[in-house]
């Protein structure tokens, strides 16, 4: 079996704000997304690359969650006890 899912991301920026939201796509993937900021020092230089990096990491880690919490409730509905996932 073969299963393929993508992670789509996508930015807005103002300059000094820029968010990032993380989407799951594929047929069966579980359809969860997710969102990360990032915030401009007055001091930093104007690097749009460096905002987009910080603010997907914080997007992703937030995803990674999110699907960790997901799957440890599919685990419980199952077996019905508590799910203990091990990584």
């Amino acid at each position: 079996m073969h299963n393929q899912w993508d992670v789509e991301l996508s930015f807005e920026e103002d300059g000094v704000h820029t968010g990032c939201d993380a989407r799951l796509t594929g047929a069966r993937a579980p359809g969860l997304s997710a969102h990360g900021e990032s915030i401009k020092s007055a001091d930093d230089r104007p690097l749009a690359r460096i905002g987009e990096e910080v603010a997907a990491s914080r997007a992703l880690e937030s995803l990674s969650r999110k699907l960790r919490a997901q799957a440890t409730g599919e685990i419980e509905d199952e077996g019905h006890r508590p799910g203990y996932l091990i990584y």
